[in-house]
């Protein structure tokens, strides 16, 4: 079998590339006849090649985790280039936006405002504010990712390798740091506000415009910028509105993701087959790194767990989505003659993959389009025209009141199981849940009690 990246001591080339030399299937990076220690010393030594070639920028110490973010956020400055502050002229016109945005949505949604100010941010600014959401939404994938390595040795390599691996994590956190780097010095430039993919990326309770970005979202449209301002700052002021009062939302988006990174899996079979042919010299070289990396055997493989938690992803982003787009339309439509030009604008820069859906999926590893928004629109207008404004946003009083996928097709049997003969029985869903979890312990406790019952029985009867 071949190493990663390495010649190992296998002088037999008739033998299978998955068996070690007792026919038996080998590990992930070591060959021949079982475990060799001195293969181990050379890989060492070539790691520490490749270490050497890549830089010594963030390559210890504290940036030894999963992904090294400090070499991420330097890459991301140095695309991101020289910032011109935001001027006076530019933070008044979005507090202005965002002002009038709130009080035109106090008539559409029972949620009050979310945010405590809104701030008009330089790519610079997004960079800081929104690095620790993304170290918590690609934590989860690098560090399964990561584990997989060693999980891949066999035994007997995973009691002495550790030193290799960890120039192996180190190797990782830097092609991961790297690749968010780059990802991120583009959406920095790209990006309209805290909330482009549906998740707010930003601290808590603090609404954020790029001016410069939205400058450039506006060529080309019909409406005036000013009209896309105030647009888009209502969109803003309302995800702040629905992830700050609604207070399981944020949590639920992120154990998601969290829930998709723990079914990775990795081929190593295709691993091997990529590495087979490589010169170890060519590892001193980033750029050979990459491309290794982009020959996609490194990918991770689709497992029934991510399917699942992608579906639970993509319905709640959508329900967001959609929930937004409503309450939005609702309170610009007869304010701002383009509001509908401008939802049709945003839902289709989703649905084709914007550039923060292609960073999320390039990072992470989801194709974060929330498919069905086109769906859940029509069905909070639906169920507002049903059950009213209140009824519709006290859906988001609980995870378990909200529409599933196959609601978002079939709308009509979810509002009437909501509203029944009328709206009276939606109007407290608390207390709906409640009702509901009381049931649930009542049908436990007598099913305890059966189950004693007859076990008395039985030592009556002996």
């Amino acid at each position: 079998m071949s190493n990663f990246g390495f010649q190992g001591s296998d002088e037999d080339p008739d033998k299978k590339k998955d068996q070690g030399g007792d026919g038996t299937p080998g590990g992930f990076g070591f060959g021949g006849e079982g475990f060799d220690p001195a293969a181990l010393g050379q890989m060492l030594t070539q790691f520490g090649q490749m270490l050497s070639g890549m830089g010594t920028a963030g390559a210890g110490g504290a940036n030894a985790g999963p992904v090294n973010y400090e070499l991420a956020t330097q890459l991301a400055r140095q695309q991101i280039g020289t910032i011109s502050p935001i001027s006076s002229g530019k933070s008044e016109a979005v507090a202005d936006a965002a002002h009038l945005a709130e009080l035109w949505l106090d008539g559409s949604t029972t949620l009050p405002a979310g945010a405590s100010k809104t701030v008009a941010w330089t790519p610079g600014d997004w960079l800081d504010n929104t690095i620790d959401r993304w170290k918590r939404l690609c934590d989860p994938v690098a560090e399964q990712i990561s584990s997989m390595w060693t999980a891949g040795l066999p035994p007997e390599a995973q009691q002495v390798a550790g030193p290799m691996m960890g120039m192996l994590t180190q190797m990782g956190g830097m092609a991961f740091g790297s690749q968010l780097g780059q990802a991120l010095g583009q959406l920095s430039k790209e990006v309209l506000t805290s909330t482009d993919i549906g998740i707010p990326l930003g601290p808590s309770g603090v609404a954020a415009l790029l001016p410069d970005a939205i400058a450039g979202f506006s060529e080309g449209l019909e409406q005036p910028e000013r009209e896309v301002l105030v647009f888009l700052a209502a969109r803003e002021a309302a995800h702040q509105r629905l992830y700050s009062h609604v207070p399981w939302l944020r949590q639920r988006v992120l154990a998601t993701v969290e829930e998709y990174a723990r079914g990775i899996r990795m081929d190593f079979s295709a691993i091997e087959e990529a590495a087979s042919g490589l010169d170890p010299a060519s590892l001193t070289d980033p750029s050979k790194i990459e491309e290794i990396l982009q020959q996609g055997a490194f990918e991770p493989q689709t497992t029934p767990e991510q399917k699942f938690a992608l579906e639970r992803l993509e319905t709640l982003l959508a329900l967001v989505e959609g929930w937004v787009e409503t309450v939005v339309t609702d309170a610009l439509g007869e304010r701002l003659p383009g509001a509908g030009a401008l939802s049709e604008t945003i839902r289709r820069r989703r649905a084709s993959g914007g550039p923060a859906e292609q960073t999320f999926a390039t990072l992470v590893g989801l194709e974060l389009r929330p498919r069905k928004v086109r769906e859940a629109s029509e069905l909070w207008r639906r169920l507002t025209t049903a059950a009213g404004i209140d009824g519709r946003d006290g859906v988001w009083a609980h995870p378990d009141l909200l529409p599933v996928s196959s609601d978002l097709d079939d709308p009509a049997s979810f509002i009437d199981g909501i509203v029944g003969g009328g709206s009276s029985d939606f109007d407290d869903p608390m207390a709906q849940l409640e009702a509901t979890e009381a049931q649930e312990r009542s049908d436990r406790e007598n099913k305890r009690q059966d189950g004693e019952n007859k076990r008395q029985d039985g030592e009556d009867k002996a």
